[in-house]
């Protein structure tokens, strides 16, 4: 295990994601193109009370720019719900330099570099759930998680030393685990919400709990 909360920029732990990222550093020399480091306030990891777990960074968004849910429309659904709930400040204009501060929040994902299309396999994800368990002890103030897709929401319950079976994915649910209170949502993806299955209502009623949790604490 590590005690750093973010890989080194030529992490090579998962070989699969290593290649396509060369291959990404060949094809396109003005991207981003490596591990995606967590989304911190300005305060640092101790101020953050909400963790929000996505999947993976996608190709033309957080790969490209370099900052989580930056660069694609999973990102505009997001940053807009964080506005919302006073859980940032700023104008999200999909750029890491857009000003754009979290409050109390943090962004980061299960697996933090990008994979081919969008599919990161078993073993992957499980590789880098060392990561995620060393943001988790980083943010020591830490009160809520919200988990966006099945894949992240597993992946945080075991980094937890939770079973999944105790705590089965289900869209706007909240568990108990790890000492903190987990909410889950379906992932705020162009697929989800053209296809229906995820409205803008139905994403920011999972904040809307998780604010109402958070200004209970």
């Amino acid at each position: 295990m590590t005690d750093m909360p973010d890989p080194h920029p030529d992490c090579a732990l998962c070989p699969r994601l290593h290649a396509f990222i060369a291959q990404q550093r060949i094809a396109h020399t003005d991207w981003y193109n490596a591990p995606v480091r967590t989304f911190y306030p300005a305060d640092g990891p101790a101020s953050v009370r909400l963790l929000i777990v996505g999947l993976a960074p996608g190709l033309r968004g957080a790969n490209r720019t370099g900052r989580p849910f930056t660069g694609d429309f999973a990102g505009d659904l997001l940053y807009g719900t964080l506005e919302k709930f006073s859980l940032s400040r700023g104008k999200f204009d999909a750029r890491p330099d857009d000003g754009v501060e979290l409050v109390g929040t943090a962004i980061t994902n299960a697996v933090r570099c990008v994979p081919p299309e969008n599919k990161p396999v078993g073993a992957e994800i499980n590789t880098c759930r060392r990561y995620l368990s060393a943001s988790l002890e980083a943010m020591t103030g830490l009160k809520a998680i919200l988990t966006l897709g099945k894949i992240a929401h597993d992946s945080t319950i075991r980094t937890l030393g939770e079973r999944v079976a105790a705590h089965p994915f289900r869209h706007n649910a909240q568990t108990e685990a790890g000492g903190y209170a987990v909410f889950s949502s379906y992932h705020c993806s162009r697929y989800n919400t053209n296809t229906g299955r995820l409205t803008e209502d139905m994403f920011v009623d999972v904040f809307r709990n998780a604010a109402d949790y958070l200004n209970k604490c």
